[in-house]
């Protein structure tokens, strides 16, 4: 079958599409709905941001290509960055289906499926309500935004020491916890980044990098392969600070005596009042529980704003594409 054959056939699908139905994208899972079905391009909005995208017909065809010529069909991973809705909107053509097990979205002759959500559990999932998630960074950022918005913090030097020491030790609190759950983010993300392909979400977009270590293999090995290849051992031999300090403490030198020291003042956090902030931050939390209207609300935003801020892994960074014309596509 041709490819306009198959596009006349995926135009006429889409145009059948039921009001309101919601596709979802195979890698970064983002839901969006299609508002304008063209001769020569597809416009889809995602649910989440609002944000709109054309889907040209050309890059349609050049997926189309990609996995026609392949008998296992087209890996997602080598999708370009803003071309996820590409796959899912052709898996509403009958012949061309998504395997997310393997990642790749392949032609068949029998029946396929598509990655077009039902309406009852798309309702289910937007009317859900919001839950309290059981996480330090979300206590400690509850109660960063509480100070932030008690206190005037673009004047520091105007406020309270006290005031002060409890903003840096919420801040403190913050970035280790944000830190911890950033790592574990990290770990999962791993196992689902492939080919140093970026995967974009709603804030921004992250891609596997690798990070190159060293450690010295044992000293005389070091020294043997150096001296075959004729550096002496006298040109790699220098002082161990470790051997150094050992040195130092059977000796009745001091550490001015072999460091040149230079000293600098810096802030530590001491100790934490943890008694203090969970008394605090349940009556937050009571406070919260308790306000409607316009208040709550605002409230409420600011703290996920907070939450999507301490979130957000990396900048953003677009990779190549197909075609310079188009916001994105194979």
């Amino acid at each position: 079958m041709s490819f306009r054959v198959s596009w006349h056939n995926l135009i006429e699908r889409l145009d059948e599409l039921p009001e309101g139905a919601t596709l979802r994208t195979p890698l970064s899972h983002d839901r969006f709905r299609i508002t304008d079905v063209q001769e020569h391009r597809v416009v889809i909005r995602f649910t989440h941001s609002g944000d709109s995208q054309p889907l040209q017909q050309d890059q349609f065809e050049t997926l189309y290509r990609r996995i026609t010529d392949s008998e296992a069909g087209f890996e997602l991973d080598r999708l370009p960055p803003n071309a996820d809705p590409y796959p899912a909107v052709w898996s509403l053509h009958p012949r061309f289906e998504i395997d997310e097990d393997a990642s790749v979205i392949v032609e068949k002759d029998g029946p396929t499926t598509t990655q077009i959500l039902d309406a009852g559990d798309e309702t289910e999932s937007e009317q859900k309500e919001r839950t309290e998630p059981d996480l330090d960074v979300y206590a400690d950022a509850l109660l960063l935004v509480d100070v932030l918005e008690r206190h005037e913090v673009t004047t520091l030097d105007e406020m309270d020491t006290d005031v002060l020491v409890n903003l840096y030790t919420l801040l403190s609190d913050v970035q280790r916890n944000g830190n911890d759950l950033r790592k574990d983010v990290s770990d999962v993300l791993l196992s689902r980044l492939h080919h140093d392909q970026p995967v974009s979400g709603p804030f921004g977009s992250v891609q596997r990098t690798t990070r190159r270590n060293r450690s010295l293999k044992p000293d005389e090995e070091v020294l043997e392969t150096l001296e075959e290849a004729g550096i002496e051992r006298e040109r790699v031999l220098g002082v161990d600070r470790s051997k150094v300090d050992d040195a130092i403490e059977v000796t009745p030198l001091s550490d001015s005596d072999v460091y040149d020291i230079e000293e600098s003042a810096y802030v530590r956090k001491a100790e934490v009042d943890e008694e203090h902030k969970e008394t605090r931050l349940q009556g937050l939390k009571d406070q919260l529980a308790a306000t409607e209207g316009n208040e709550a609300k605002e409230l409420r935003g600011e703290i996920k704003e907070l939450e999507n801020r301490i979130a957000e892994l990396t900048e953003f960074k677009s990779g190549s594409r197909f075609h310079t014309h188009t916001r994105g596509g194979p």
